[in-house]
């Protein structure tokens, strides 16, 4: 339908069966940052088409992207815009995936209902100004989600186990030093609300949404 009503009758690209090709490819990049040329060449098109691809998924509301923040911290910062689709659903049907959740797809799928969480509540409650991503140059020191509300900051991470592993503190602990953060979260899918000797706050998925949806307290430094 996706294809038949918003592309195909409003002729927005030239080249439909391209396109089709290519929205598998932008599932798989749900919660990563963009490879243009990577993303073009495995779709087999040109890099300016998927270039156009990745505008028009925006344009339709299916997929958003979250800018890299520049912290000016002493690391090698990367500022590249990650991906996401609106729906983690969507990811799944795009890769035509029906089975079970696999544990190589549990991390991102999750990322991205956090990510998409925090965008409806920027939007239609004003919860924030920007939501960025911070990356210190590795993997360890990447945090998924900085809100900025004029001055202050917000530090979430999204992870996807069950229980609460100190490698998950990492990133914010690395971005701990950025002026203005007066919270850092730590939002899993279930388990128990817990507090790190650093005050890294970690929290049910539940439990934060109940939190954002108090409205301006969420941003009150304060412990579990």
């Amino acid at each position: 339908m996706y294809l038949r009503e918003e592309i195909q009758a409003e002729a927005v690209v030239r080249n439909l069966p391209g396109f089709s090709r290519f929205l598998p490819i932008a599932a798989l990049y749900n919660g990563q940052t963009v490879n243009v040329t990577t993303m073009s060449r495995e779709a087999g098109i040109a890099r300016t088409s998927a270039i156009g691809y990745l505008d028009i998924l925006e344009d339709t509301l299916l997929c958003f992207r979250v800018s890299g923040l520049e912290a000016g911290l002493r690391v090698r910062e990367r500022k590249h815009s990650k991906w996401y689709w609106c729906d983690p659903g969507l990811v799944r049907a795009m890769k035509r995936s029906t089975g079970p959740i696999l544990p190589e797809e549990r991390g991102s799928l999750f990322e991205g209902l956090v990510a998409q969480l925090l965008r409806a509540y920027r939007d239609y409650a004003g919860i924030c100004d920007e939501i960025s991503h911070w990356s210190g140059g590795s993997r360890r020191t990447e945090v998924g989600f900085v809100l900025a509300r004029g001055a202050d900051l917000m530090a979430i991470e999204a992870k996807s186990g069950r229980r609460f592993h100190e490698k998950w503190c990492h990133g914010l602990r690395a971005i701990a030093p950025l002026d203005g953060l007066v919270r850092r979260f730590i939002v899993y899918p279930e388990g128990p609300a817990l507090l790190t000797e650093d005050g890294i706050e970690v929290m049910s998925l539940a439990r934060f949404s109940d939190l954002i949806q108090a409205g301006d307290s969420i941003w009150t430094s304060g412990t579990i």
